[in-house]
């Protein structure tokens, strides 16, 4: 339960401009996750969140850019236990992932922000992975194979 919740934070503050504990308690608890301020504390700690300038001039939870192993090892992981398949067509990247989670892997798929991947688009268990190139789409998915070490 801890990596489900700690993958949709991560979501969360990837597309809202999250700045207060009670906010992301508050959205954790609309997307059926229930939890205290307590335990959103915690996984902000270790999760190893900060606050930086979002668009808006205020201050939003962001995880760093270069942020610890411990974390980067966690969202392997949780890319390991969500992928299925992965194939390519065209400069699109098509990953497969368990029902319900394809929406998590990609904001992991975003926060890893390789140079190659132009965007994602997620739905229940498929996301889209754009590129600029055939060649592009195929260096991306020895990446992730590399990454994944299972496919």
């Amino acid at each position: 339960m801890k990596l489900e919740r700690q993958t949709e934070i991560l979501r969360l503050i990837h597309e809202y401009e999250i700045d207060t504990q009670e906010e992301l308690a508050r959205r954790l608890q609309e997307n059926g996750f229930d939890v205290t301020q307590a335990t959103v504390s915690r996984d902000i700690r270790d999760m190893k969140l900060t606050k930086a300038v979002g668009e808006n001039g205020h201050l939003r939870y962001t995880l760093l850019q270069n942020q610890a192993k411990d974390t980067a090892g966690r969202y392997v992981r949780m890319l390991r236990d969500a992928v299925t398949a992965i194939d390519v067509a065209g400069n699109l990247l098509v990953v497969h992932t368990g029902s319900g989670m394809a929406m998590a892997a990609a904001a992991v798929i975003d926060e890893m922000s390789w140079e190659e991947i132009v965007g994602c688009i997620a739905g229940d268990n498929t996301i889209f992975c754009a590129t600029r190139s055939v060649d592009e789409a195929m260096c991306v998915k020895d990446k992730f194979q590399k990454l994944l070490e299972k496919f």
